[in-house]
């Protein structure tokens, strides 16, 4: 007779196992993804040589990041009251309906992809700097580009998003699923890797008052991107990154360039933020 501790076991056994055949299979579903896309090969190559060569590389930093971080961050009301003079109000009570709708949408999506970003810090920089030209990196349900939208549309505005697709999931049709229609006309998508998309966002827009960051969470991935979109930053436009202390990337940025920013503690995550002087 078998006891239960030789259940348990097995049991952990069976799914470890399982565990393995899933990711063995999410693998091969994103490997024949890429192949059937001649135009991702750059991408897959890079990917293949990090997976290689620098794996650990992606988290450099990444214990300093959180002591510099968690000694300096504040609530997202208070960042929102610090940077822009103004006292935060939470989406529900903005755009109640809209809010509704788009959880719905997320809800009764069948993949799952990236949780909602800070909302009320997105829609507050569009607003404080009167944007005309947002960039973000990372889409997701399109839940940035729900708040950066709803800031845009009035002013007529262009959000410029760059998204890399879901080969393992089949989730492509999904990305940016809870943005209204009526916000689409002010919203232009490209489904390539950061490398890619961007210099194609920067050949119909040069300059940009809001930049959200929030794609590749490997520290080259961000340095590089932060290298490209600081330059195109107007004067006085608003720099955003999310998950900032998945390595030091940001730190050494702002260290490098002389920026001091505000970090925010968004559900037991960070969030870099900073004005371009």
């Amino acid at each position: 007779m078998i006891n239960n501790s030789q259940q348990s076991k097995d049991f952990l056994y069976f799914c470890s196992k399982q565990n393995t055949v899933n990711e063995i299979l999410r693998i091969s579903k994103t490997f024949f993804g890429y192949l059937k896309r001649p135009d991702l090969y750059p991408e897959l190559g890079r990917k293949i040589i990090k997976n290689i060569f620098s794996r650990n590389a992606a988290f450099q930093g990444k214990e300093k990041t959180l002591m510099w971080a968690s000694a300096r961050a504040i609530s997202p009301e208070e960042a929102i009251r610090s940077l822009f003079g103004f006292e935060m109000k939470p989406f529900s009570a903005l755009f109640p309906e809209e809010l509704k709708a788009a959880q719905q949408k997320e809800k009764s999506c069948p993949v799952k992809m990236g949780g909602a970003a800070a909302l009320e810090l997105i829609f507050s920089a569009c607003e404080y700097t009167n944007a005309k030209n947002v960039v973000e990196t990372g889409v997701a349900y399109g839940w940035s580009s729900f708040a950066a939208l709803l800031s845009l549309a009035p002013r007529n505005g262009m959000l410029y998003s760059s998204d890399m697709p879901y080969l393992g999931q089949n989730g492509d049709q999904y990305v940016g699923c809870v943005v209204p229609e009526k916000l689409k006309s002010n919203w232009k998508l490209f489904r390539h890797a950061d490398k890619e998309s961007l210099p194609k966002i920067f050949g119909e827009a040069q300059e940009f008052d809001v930049v959200h960051y929030d794609s590749d969470k490997a520290y080259e991935g961000m340095s590089w991107a932060y290298a490209q979109l600081y330059p195109r930053l107007r004067k006085g436009g608003v720099f955003i990154s999310d998950d900032i202390n998945d390595n030091s990337a940001f730190q050494d940025f702002c260290e490098k360039n002389d920026i001091e920013p505000t970090v925010v503690d968004f559900e037991g995550k960070f969030v870099g933020i900073f004005f371009k002087h």
